[in-house]
Order: C-alpha cells, then structure tokens, then sequence
C-alpha cells in the first residue's frame, strides 16, 4: 500500500541536524516510539482473544482470530504519511481477494493510494463508519479505522508477514 505517498525517505522531513550521532539517536529513539501497535479495546482485538497481529511492507497490518476471521487497516506510520484523509473506498463484498490483491483506497490532500490484501481469502465487511467519515482514518489508524473484515482461507501466509518488532526495523532499516 501507499507505494508513491511513500517513497520519500522520513529524514528529508526533520531538521538536517540529525547528521549528529545525538541526534540520530533521539530519530531512532523516535521511530521506535511511534505507536504502529492496534488500539487496545477496539474491535480488531476486542473480537477475540490473543489475536496474530501482523504487518506488511506496504504499511497494511491484519489483526487475526482463531476463528479465521480478521482485520485489515492501514498502520499509523501510513496514515501519517498520507496526511488528511479525504476518501476511503473498500471493495463491495462479499468478494474473494488474494493475497497483494488490491481491497480499496485512501484518498488524502497529498495522495491517493491502494490498500492491498496481506492475505487470501474472503472480503466479509467494510468498516462503513470509516467510509462515511474518512477522517476517522488519521484519528485511530489501528484500531477503530480498520478497513475489511477478511475470512481467511490460507493461513499459513501470516507465517510470512512481519510482527511488531519487525515492522519497526524495517521503518529504522528503510529511512
């Protein structure tokens, strides 16, 4: 997702100060505290216990129940990037997707982007709170501001998503 409202590195935003090796702590220290981890007490983790929260490259994350059941949203740091939410369009369901297949799009001020399915399976619901109000999106990107419900049927594909500490490398390893 958001491969073009992306593609630019997070440094060029903060001062050029950050050459110092103080300061490209406190950038580290930074990127590890911002919070791409799902809302406590929201539907994408209240809808079961222990749910696999996993992430992808494109900045999606799926919140997974045993039941097979999950949630797909954009992450914080994504949300961020993009800038005010504009639109958010969700694919009609019921409809089978595959896995990096295209379910919706973010729309901003700076960008509009395509939300791609971490997983295959069956697109079960679209958060339509979230599509009336697209500026929910910047609110609470993860948690409330999922984007589907997906019924997976291969779940052996999280198995290649990243996890928390992960996705967080990959923001510090990527800028």
């Amino acid at each position: 997702m958001l491969r073009n409202a992306l593609n630019f590195p997070l440094k060029t935003s903060l001062p050029r100060v950050l050459n110092s090796k103080l300061n490209s702590a406190v950038f580290t220290h930074a990127i590890r505290m911002y919070s791409n981890e799902i809302t406590k007490d929201t539907l994408p983790l209240k809808y079961g216990d222990n749910p696999v929260i996993r992430y992808t490259k494109n900045h999606e994350w799926i919140a997974s129940h045993k039941d097979s059941n999950a949630f797909i949203g954009i992450t914080k740091y994504a949300a961020d990037a993009l800038g005010d939410t504009t639109f958010v369009e969700v694919n009609e369901v019921p409809v089978d997707v595959e896995a990096g297949e295209s379910i919706g799009s973010v729309e901003s001020v700076k960008s509009a982007s395509d939300v791609y399915s971490p997983v295959t399976g069956k697109l079960i619901a679209s958060n339509e709170a979230l599509i009336e109000n697209p500026a929910l999106l910047n609110e609470d990107p993860m948690g409330e501001s999922w984007l589907a419900k997906i019924e997976i049927t291969n779940p052996e594909e999280l198995e290649s998503l990243m996890d928390h500490k992960q996705y967080e490398s990959f923001l510090e390893d990527s800028h």
